[in-house]
């Protein structure tokens, strides 16, 4: 009977030992199931707010290419004013312009329309060089003007896009980041690019 009371007794007091255990045991799983969601989150914020940069600095360069749009038909109307029979010159840039204008794919395709119409804006400012009255034109002179400040704008937010994209591929390419990116469907972004080594430099507009 004694020795049942002690077998007992020891039993019920390695029971509390043993719930503790457990509970710390819970308590170490618990900390590390949290600390992985904690993990899991910033690299998921953090692939969020690159891809919203991209599509920020993605809209910077709509914006300024639409500007730059808007100031073409001015131009030609202006050209033409001097240089009419330069017929199939003025229709080019107008059919260049109006396809990198319709263009809403990739900006690997957008880059292309984009320098067929750098291509068609040089030859345009060609004509002036056989046009002395177009050049001392002032509605030219003002046009030429805008047209090279919103180049220089187009530059400038496509090299800060190319940067954000440059972030985001890399999050999702380098450890432990590209898994959460595999799981929640994040992409790479194409750069935008200037494909013809002579379209690199802004078009110059100044004679």
């Amino acid at each position: 009977m004694i020795t049942n009371m002690t077998a007992w007794t020891s039993a019920g007091a390695a029971l509390p030992l043993l719930q503790g255990e457990g509970l710390i045991g819970l308590a170490v799983i618990g900390g590390l199931v949290l600390l992985l969601l904690l993990v899991v989150a910033g690299l998921y914020n953090g692939l969020v707010r690159a891809r919203n940069a991209c599509d920020e600095s993605w809209a910077d360069i709509d914006t300024e290419l639409r500007r730059r749009y808007d100031l073409i038909p001015n131009l030609v109307e202006t050209v033409k004013g001097y240089a009419g029979h330069e017929k199939d010159t003025l229709e080019r840039v107008i059919a260049a312009r109006n396809t990198a204008m319709a263009n809403h794919g990739s900006p690997e395709s957008q880059a292309r329309d984009e320098n067929l119409l750098v291509g068609a804006l040089r030859q345009l400012f060609a004509l002036s060089e056989a046009y002395p009255d177009l050049k001392a034109n002032q509605n030219f002179l003002a046009l030429q003007q805008e047209l090279a400040n919103t180049e220089d704008r187009i530059q400038r937010s496509r090299r800060f896009y190319n940067a954000n994209v440059r972030d985001l591929n890399n999050r999702i390419q380098v450890f432990p980041s590209n898994i959460v990116a595999g799981i929640f469907g994040f992409t790479r972004r194409e750069y935008f690019e200037i494909d013809q080594a002579a379209a690199r430099e802004p078009v110059q507009v100044r004679f």
